[in-house]
């Protein structure tokens, strides 16, 4: 097996690893999707109502934010095999469970479950392409991976009509949990960490009170609390939008719906490689992975900014979602890959689910902001909360891009923290 790093060419096992770390995306964001597809239309819009659904969404951001607090540095001591599979394991049977309740209340209690566990998925995946790929490379291979986040997206919606439509929502929530099952399986038995990186991989971790005081990892906190949100906008509204204003059905939906998420995924891979391209051309890394995160976020505050004045049909609605969606995901593949240029790789899923916290924390915020601003700006149009919504979500789009060029200063390495671990890898060799 070749060493990642160093002038060792890097081994094409890299490719299977990151194909097992793309499927994985892709299921969490099935299991994530379904319950918000299922409840656009049918038996469960009936059961759930908007402002319920916003506070749903909030418990599932709630939990996601407890869990990034922690399943970061879980998955940094447990390393990348036992640390991926026991997220997958807690996600996929908290998914199955969905099949089994029926209020607010309780869709609620099993949402918070599944984003304790979904959590975990980018800071193993991170971790996983920092154990496989040199600096240069992971831009685009974050963007390979997480782009099953969009793939995700554009499965469910014809996936979940399909099998509601055949069957009921409770089989399919069972149907898709067997997939994380098998996916499971195929992960144990496949998947190893690079001899030649195991040393650095198991190094010493940075104490939490140390990350906290590195100015990269506040501000990329706070960015993530700002232009994370947007996306959830995106994957947990479209299918009740595309009801409420433009009056489509289930069957419909899963067809249309999509568009946007197609786009999306072109944007984890044009983002990714956008970031390695400049780069070839003699721009330096952090400069680069600077420039491509801030473009990112100009898309998407551009697009729903926009929204209220240029969408005039379901078409123009979801391109304009489209265009905000590659804004994010060729943003997330640049931030994925930022954690590992700056903190040692014993550290950089913790980093991850530092800046998830604030992912959660916006999450749980501004979904339920949505919520009670559609109930309170709908009265007369629902048209007009929508417009409200759109609105806000450019604008903390702006504030992430703000957060990113102004306050985050440059993504490269921080000497303190790399000689503070292997100080200490040092005395305890002695």
């Amino acid at each position: 097996m070749e060493a990642i790093t160093g002038s060792i060419k890097p081994s094409r096992m890299r490719w299977v690893m990151i194909g097992l770390a793309f499927l994985a995306t892709v299921l969490n964001y099935v299991h994530r999707l379904s319950f918000n597809y299922l409840s656009a239309d049918g038996e469960l819009r009936h059961l759930i109502p908007n402002e319920a659904f916003g506070y749903i969404g909030t418990a599932f951001f709630i939990a996601y934010m407890i869990s990034n607090a922690f399943s970061g540095y879980v998955i940094d001591k447990l390393g990348t095999r036992l640390g991926y599979s026991l997220c997958m394991a807690f996600w996929t049977t908290a998914g199955l469970f969905h099949a089994f309740v029926i209020t607010p209340i309780q869709f609620g209690i099993v949402r918070f479950f599944l984003g304790i566990g979904e959590a975990g998925n980018w800071p193993a995946g991170l971790k996983l392409t920092a154990e496989w790929f040199p600096p240069e490379e992971r831009s685009t291979a974050s963007g390979i991976f997480n782009s099953g986040s969009a793939l995700g997206a554009i499965i469910v919606p014809p996936l979940v009509a399909y099998l509601a439509i055949s069957y009921s929502w409770q089989t399919t929530f069972i149907l898709l949990a067997a997939l994380g099952y098998l996916w499971l399986a195929a992960f144990w038995f496949i998947y190893y960490t690079p001899k030649q990186v195991v040393p650095e991989i198991k190094a010493k971790q940075v104490p939490y009170k140390e990350l906290l005081k590195t100015r990269f990892v506040r501000t990329f906190f706070l960015s993530k609390f700002f232009l994370d949100p947007v996306w959830y906008f995106i994957t947990f509204w479209i299918g009740r939008y595309l009801v409420d204003v433009h009056h489509l059905a289930l069957k419909q939906i899963g067809w249309l719906a999509v568009i946007p998420f197609i786009i999306s995924d072109i944007g984890n891979l044009i983002g990714g490689y956008f970031t390695q391209f400049v780069i070839k051309q003699g721009m330096p890394i952090p400069k680069a992975r600077k420039l491509s995160v801030c473009l990112s976020a100009g898309i998407m505050a551009a697009a729903f900014l926009a929204a209220p004045f240029l969408v005039t049909s379901p078409l123009s609605a979801l391109l304009l979602f489209g265009m905000a969606g590659f804004g994010y995901t060729s943003y997330t593949a640049n931030s994925l890959a930022c954690p590992a240029d700056v903190v040692p790789k014993s550290s950089a899923a913790t980093v991850w689910g530092i800046g998830c916290v604030g992912t959660g924390l916006g999450g749980a915020l501004f979904q339920s902001l949505s919520g009670i601003m559609l109930g309170h700006f709908s009265t007369s149009n629902i048209l007009t909360g929508y417009n409200y919504l759109f609105i806000m979500y450019g604008a903390i789009a702006v504030l992430g891009m703000l957060v990113v060029w102004f306050m985050m200063g440059p993504i490269q390495k921080n000497n303190a923290l790399h000689e503070l671990v292997n100080s200490e890898a040092a005395i305890a060799a002695v």
